[in-house]
């Protein structure tokens, strides 16, 4: 493949070959063009050459789809990007849907399913006419019953011809989603909807008499329905669907197997009390009682708050209750029984001035359902968590599809196995002739996808998790082990960090099935930092020399071995050894009295363990994927700490207590999630900083004089942006057929403010010019203006010299908008108490990048601050005053302390897997 010219963002007209069908790694300084090179040129264009060989509606479109800056690309295949963001936060997007393995394993359960009865737990036989005929005898002498047999059942359509057919077969009546009409009727029907229509086969009122007419047409409505048929009540409004199929002596019937009725995302398959999405927002008795240690009766939280008393009536209530049951209303909720604190929560059939107790948190969702008043719905969510569904226990299917069993295990079951755990099960099952026969090439199917998903690394998923909980890495790897079962040929990859969340020791697979992309005729381009993976690379294309507009340019460029011997490449003099990031000489002293201890933790996979972690230290938690430490960081430490010093809403964890806490005054999380949703944010906005530029440039002589405000200088206010595109600078093109397109407004050119306000401008640069400016270059203009200028330098300590003040928010990476983060939280006034929890801070960050991020880090410790970091990087970990190993594997086999203590002696640990691959980088200094 060949690029002439290639001028895109920072890019300096760069000419480069790349050899087809190798595996080629971008690398480079964080802000050097590798993004620039690898998705905004080469991707971008291949996208652009797709959509000019559609059709001609989709060529109209064309003019306004931006071309990217470069003079020519030769020897460009199809491309494909797989991208570090995270996936979709549909909360019904699972691993399993993602990797189409939840179709297989519907399409299993409806071949070989067995069905049972969830009262019995005994298999379901098939029903008979005669059976049927039998049930429905022996409902009381004169019930009047309409039989009707099943045509359309919840599917979209207009169905004009129904009723003709049904009149040619000899019937004169059909009922249409509840409705009973004639046949000669004209069908008027929506087609988007969804339609259920069943004809009317016979009206019959019980009695001796009549079985004979029953049982026929019974058997008439069970023929026309394909083996089902419907049974009304019209005067009790209640039906019931019998079925040759499946049917239990307690009355358990399942009308149709189909692969739907095995689908959360399908009204025929989903639990009807969430939907199908496993979780409810429920009152949470924690959330009620914020402290154990005050009397019960006080304890609960919502009495007497704002303007509205909705408890007082209640607590008269409950002292009647606790009166008559012989307890202490003042006694600590803590040592109050649990048997009357669940009569308190939940009711009790004890009669209470004439009436029973309705209980406490049925009070407040039944207020919670039927108020008008926006502020108590707002006051009672506070005691609300989300909760698993009560009626499917978080399984998302209804009890029709949970019936069935595979080897004793429902498909819930299955979707709660990790991928290990699947790939065990699907070797191990055992199936009889005809169910071998009919599942052989269903099962190979989901095998291939376990073999994909487990080759990435991903072994450690559950196949029910969900995709907004995975990491921008997991995401990532779940659509390279998608692409790697699709089995193309003759693409090109174009990877952003596939390594990121990767413990070494699951690197090698990782690399493996980048290399059997490789060899069966693909070229893999790949934006890279993690050392192994350059070096198992076969081309390596070396960006610089700086970052923003001090790079752009080619280094280096040349099969791998190469790299090593170029004195101009920073990325190898990494790789030969000749830089380095040093061990340090000595590790700081750990305080015995000033540590934070979590005590019995066994959220997830955690097997009820204790940890320490010493305070004022650089603490870094490590381990294989899935061993644990997200786990223990985000969901356990940090939530009980929000909860704790800032009164956060979110439960932590499970786990006994932390002690320590009162030497903690504040904790900041500082995660890899968007600094915002919307084209709207930016860098600038997130600091703060754009607040002092807009001030600044509002007290310039010629704003003065035009009365121009603060306001005036901002693009999410009316009067100085550009009303065309409301200050976007872009505008959305709706293309139907593809995701929308976005192009520049044609009336301010992108530059998203109009022509009056583009016309203050401070040494030279409007408010558009600075926003388009580089962290680098902002520190140079506004040197002598210290309020803007710090916070700026802060942006280029963490790394972030390259970026754009104006950046989009959503073009910022994970990494980078972690730094973001970092930045403004470190311009803020330190307290010398304050927890950092940081969350691979590496991610993006070439080696010379992550020695500036540590010594960003590093200055925050020496002002007695806390820094908890969960990292992979090497580099990272051996610089640790504290190294918490968790493991000793993923999963089930995880959740354990391998090992907690410095760098120098987890490298001697003979079980971790971290321990080997630590120690040989103890001896640089």
């Amino acid at each position: 493949m060949t690029i002439r010219q290639a001028r895109e963002h920072n890019l300096k007209n760069l000419d480069l070959k790349i050899p087809r069908d190798q595996f080629v790694v971008i690398t480079g300084l964080s802000g050097s063009g590798k993004s620039s090179l690898a998705f905004d040129t080469i991707y971008a264009e291949g996208q652009r050459r797709y959509v000019e060989s559609l059709s001609a509606y989709a060529r109209q479109f064309l003019e306004q789809l931006q071309k990217p800056d470069v003079e020519s690309i030769e020897g460009l295949s199809p491309t494909i990007s797989i991208e570090q963001k995270t996936t979709s936060r549909n909360p019904r997007s699972t691993v399993a849907t993602q990797t189409e393995i939840s179709d297989y394993l519907r399409l299993l359960y409806a071949s070989i399913g067995v069905p049972h009865d969830p009262k019995t737990g005994k298999p379901i036989e098939k029903q008979s006419a005669q059976e049927i005929v039998s049930q429905v005898m022996a409902l009381p002498e004169g019930t009047r019953i309409i039989i009707l047999a099943p045509l359309i059942k919840g599917k979209k359509g207009e169905y004009k011809n129904i009723p003709k057919q049904v009149a040619q077969a000899g019937f004169a009546r059909i009922r249409v989603d509840g409705n009973i009409q004639d046949v000669q009727e004209e069908l008027k029907l929506d087609k988007y909807k969804m339609h259920t229509i069943e004809v009317v086969v016979d009206r019959i009122a019980l009695k001796d008499s009549v079985k004979k007419r029953l049982t026929d047409s019974i058997e008439t409505a069970l023929e026309v329905g394909q083996g089902s048929v419907t049974v009304l009540q019209p005067d009790a409004e209640s039906e019931k669907t019998y079925s040759e199929k499946f049917s239990s002596e307690s009355g358990f019937n399942i009308d149709e197997v189909t692969p739907r009725l095995f689908s959360f995302n399908s009204p025929y398959g989903a639990c009807e009390s969430c939907n199908g999405l496993g979780t409810k927002m429920e009152i949470d008795p924690e959330l009620l009682v914020p402290d154990g240690d005050k009397p019960w009766i006080n304890a609960i939280a919502p009495r007497t708050r704002g303007r509205s008393h909705y408890l007082m009536y209640y607590r008269a209530v409950m002292r009647e209750l606790a009166h008559m049951h012989d307890v202490d209303p003042y006694q600590p909720f803590k040592k109050t029984s649990r048997s009357f604190m669940k009569k308190i929560f939940y009711g009790t059939s004890d009669s209470i001035w004439g009436k029973p107790f309705e209980g406490v948190i049925p009070y407040l969702e039944r207020m919670f359902q039927n108020t008008d008043s926006d502020w108590l719905k707002d006051e009672i969510s506070r005691f609300m968590s989300v909760l698993p569904c009560p009626a499917c226990n978080g399984s998302r299917m209804r009890p029709e599809a949970l019936a069935f069993k595979i080897n004793g295990l429902n498909i819930a079951e299955v979707n709660h196995f990790s991928i290990k755990d699947a790939k065990k099960f699907f070797a191990e099952v055992k199936l009889n002739k005809a169910e071998g026969e009919i599942s052989e090439q269903i099962i190979k199917e989901i095998n291939r996808r376990l073999d994909f998903c487990f080759n990435v690394g991903l072994d450690y998923l559950t196949l029910d998790r969900m995709s907004a909980t995975l990491s921008g890495g997991e995401a990532e790897r779940i659509r390279l082990a998608t692409q790697v079962g699709s089995g193309l040929t003759g693409v090109i990859y174009i990877l952003d960090e596939p390594s990121i969340g990767l413990h070494q020791k699951d690197n090698q697979r990782l690399l493996t099935t980048l290399h059997s992309l490789r060899d069966i005729g693909n070229t893999l381009i790949v934006v890279e930092h993690d050392e192994e993976t350059i070096r198992k690379s076969d081309y390596i294309v070396d960006l610089g020399p700086g970052a923003g507009e001090y790079g752009g340019e080619i280094i280096y460029a040349g099969k791998t071995a190469g790299i090593l011997k170029s004195k101009k490449s920073l990325t190898g003099q990494y790789l030969n050894g000749k830089r380095f990031i040093p061990v340090p000489a000595e590790r700081r002293p750990l305080d015995p009295k000033r540590v934070l201890t979590v005590k019995g933790a066994e959220e997830n996979n955690l097997k009820n363990i204790d940890v320490t972690i010493p305070l004022g230290t650089l603490t870094c938690v490590t381990g294989v994927s899935g061993s644990g430490k997200s786990t223990l960081v985000n969901e356990i430490l940090y939530k009980a700490l929000a909860k704790e010093l800032h009164h956060a809403k979110d439960k932590p964890g499970r786990h006994k207590r932390i002690t320590g806490l009162q030497q903690v005054d504040k904790i900041i999380e500082v995660d890899q999630s968007p600094i915002g949703r919307t084209p709207r944010s930016n860098p600038a906005t997130y600091t703060g900083v754009f607040s002092h530029i807009r001030s600044l440039f509002s007290q310039l002589p010629d704003a003065k004089m035009r009365g121009y405000k603060p306001g005036r200088f901002s693009f999410n206010v009316k009067g100085g942006r550009c009303e065309a595109c409301q200050g976007d600078g872009i505008r959305k093109i709706e293309m139907h057929f593809l995701p929308d397109v976005y192009v520049e407004c044609e009336v301010c050119k992108g530059k998203r403010f109009n022509e009056q306000t583009l016309e203050i401008q401070f040494k030279g640069y409007s408010i558009c010019d600075i926003l388009n400016l580089a962290v680098t270059e902002a520190i140079q203009l506004f040197e002598n203006i210290p309020p803007i200028r710090s916070v700026l330098t802060t942006l280029n300590d963490v790394g972030l010299g390259y970026i754009r003040l104006g950046q989009q928010a959503t073009t910022l990476s994970g990494g980078e908008a972690q730094r973001v983060k970092l930045a403004s939280e470190l311009r803020k006034q330190s307290t010398g108490n304050t927890l950092y929890i940081l969350d691979e801070p590496t991610t993006g960050l070439h080696f010379a990048d992550v020695d500036k991020l540590l010594k960003v880090l590093q200055r925050l410790v020496e002002k007695g601050n806390t820094i908890l970091v969960i990292e992979h990087n090497l580099d990272i970990i051996k610089t640790a005053d504290y190294i918490i190993d968790l493991g000793p594997d993923g999963g089930d086999k995880g959740g354990e302390v391998v090992f907690a203590g410095p760098p120098e002696q987890l490298a001697e640990h003979p079980t971790s897997h971290t321990a080997k691959y630590l120690k040989p980088l103890l001896k640089q200094s």
